[in-house]
């Protein structure tokens, strides 16, 4: 992979991208309570859907999602023009992610980046981010616990890409890094659900606490 002053400009943008908190956005204009003073403090679509409010957390959902999302599909579309192929598209998804843990206009304190990791996916291919929200819902349905779900699909979204290397889609060695580190931030950020986990404490999906 080549990476050049476009690839650089287009990463830089994706990460200010990605540092958008819609769950705050969205909230302060509805006149909703900032989502990081309720149930677990985090600034995400899942916290959003404990104040009751269905519309607004769908809306951070897919606000989530296509902030990470647009600028890989931009890329995977135009990049070429530029010498930016299929690994610049990659880290360009993981500077929207780390935008979204990290938010520059937000004091750098954002969410876990679920709904952020899953739009990466669906911009690197479409059949990646399918199998792996699938992986997502199965969890979700049967376990009622959006933490374990987003564990899971974490754990498969790298291995789908490998098993998937080579027959559905082209394995690039760079996308793979990139899913891989997205998969461990992913964990970490929810290692204090996973203590909740363990000690059966964990907050069921709709809960209000």
């Amino acid at each position: 992979m080549s990476f050049h002053l476009p690839s650089f400009i287009a990463i830089v943008l994706s990460y200010l991208l990605g540092s958008l908190s819609f769950a705050v956005i969205v909230s302060r204009a509805l006149g909703m309570a900032d989502p990081r003073s309720y149930g677990s403090g985090n600034p995400g679509a899942t916290n959003v859907l404990r104040s009751g409010n269905k519309a607004a957390a769908l809306a951070t959902l897919v606000l989530d999602a296509l902030k990470s999302w647009l600028p890989v599909a931009l890329i995977r579309w135009f990049g070429p023009d530029f010498d930016m192929g299929l690994g610049t598209a990659a880290l360009a998804g993981l500077a929207a992610f780390l935008g979204h843990l990290y938010p520059v206009f937000f004091g750098f304190k954002g969410g876990k980046g679920v709904a952020t990791a899953a739009g990466a996916l669906l911009g690197i291919d479409w059949l990646l981010g399918l199998s792996t929200g699938l992986t997502w819902l199965i969890i979700a349905f049967f376990f009622r616990y959006s933490s374990l779900a987003s564990l899971v699909a974490a754990f498969f979204a790298p291995a789908f890409y490998l098993i998937g290397g080579g027959i559905v889609w082209p394995l690039d060695r760079t996308v793979l890094l990139v899913l891989i580190a997205i998969s461990l931030l992913l964990v970490w950020r929810h290692r204090e659900n996973i203590r909740r986990l363990a000690a059966g404490t964990e907050s069921r999906l709709g809960a209000k606490t």
